[in-house]
């Protein structure tokens, strides 16, 4: 078959706004009975009308209308195809209608969430009943993942994230910022004691958290306005945050460890923090999505919902029962 038949993408984008054209002049002439009403309705003059028609009755190979000094009307082709767009046209009109809705209606529709599984397990589960019985026509989906959100691929409207933000391509609002605990259980405190300096962790029973990665997550900390980080030597390493909180509820060692797990253990007295002058700075969680333009309603709503409620939660540690 000779290649030259078929027109190459160019010339199909070309013959498609052409034909998309006339057949929008066509539609509105038909509809107004008049190319000038036609061009008032559309926003343009009425010989680019005019042409928009002569250029799809060319392509057609058909009269669309007959024109005279005092009318304009429909041949009988021409009735013929204004027909046979008319469910075109009423499906266009629905879809606008339906996009309206969403955008300016009460929020509606699917949403497809992503956050780390300690802080989407402990924070926004919890809030999710809320946000449902506030917006009861929205459905979530929510899932756990440590590793990055890849918003294409797994089709993810918002994502939670923690840490330090480095992706420039993506928005990334700050809910709190995220603070680091160096914590140990009362029975391992009686036992061990605490580290009196950073060097000191050498010396200690440390369980270690394991990322999606594989990698064991590094530990941080400031030192005379330096990050400097720390991989201990440990002895237990686990891939959920829970597990790892629970190792040290345990009196199985000593790890470092996300505000949000371990504030209220703090505060209770189950777990001591130590080295508090030296905990990083920089880190936070985020809400993030990949633009700021045309949300829709759902969208907007979430956002707006989970950082009022979060930024409201006692997520911080005031380290009043931690030791030096």
């Amino acid at each position: 078959m000779d290649k030259h038949i078929f027109p190459g993408p160019d010339a199909l984008a070309s013959s498609f706004a052409t034909s998309h054209a006339g057949v929008v002049a066509f539609i509105a002439v038909a509809s107004e009975g008049s190319f000038a009403k036609a061009g008032d309705r559309l926003g343009i003059g009425r010989s680019a009308v005019s042409r928009s028609v002569q250029k799809l009755e060319a392509r057609l190979g058909v009269r669309l209308f007959v024109r005279t000094t005092r009318s304009t009307s429909l041949t009988r082709e021409g009735e013929r195809f204004f027909e046979n767009c008319q469910p075109g046209v009423a499906r266009i009109a629905q879809a606008l209608d339906e996009m309206r809705e969403l955008r300016e209606g009460p929020p509606s529709g699917l949403l497809r969430i992503s956050a780390t599984v300690g802080f989407g397990r402990k924070v926004v589960a919890p809030l999710l009943n809320g946000f449902r019985a506030a917006y009861p026509e929205v459905s979530v989906d929510l899932l756990l993942d440590d590793r990055p959100t890849d918003f294409m691929a797994d089709r993810v409207d918002v994502s939670f994230r923690n840490g330090r933000m480095e992706d420039r391509q993506i928005i990334a609002r700050q809910l709190i910022p995220m603070q680091m605990l160096l914590c140990a259980s009362p029975a391992y405190v009686a036992e061990r004691g605490l580290p009196r300096g950073i060097d000191a962790l050498a010396d200690h029973r440390c369980v270690n958290f394991r990322l999606a990665s594989g990698r064991v997550a590094e530990w941080e900390f400031q030192v005379d306005g330096q990050l400097r980080k720390f991989t201990p030597q440990a002895m237990l390493a686990f891939n959920d945050a829970d597990l790892v909180l629970q190792a040290v509820l345990d009196g199985q060692g000593i790890a470092q460890m996300a505000g949000y797990q371990v504030c209220e253990h703090v505060r209770a007295g189950t777990l001591l923090a130590c080295l508090p002058q030296h905990a990083p700075a920089g880190r936070g969680h985020y809400l993030c999505y990949l633009s700021r333009q045309h949300q829709p309603g759902r969208m907007r709503a979430f956002i707006d919902y989970m950082t009022a409620r979060i930024r409201a939660l006692d997520l911080q540690s005031s380290l009043a029962r931690s030791r030096p």
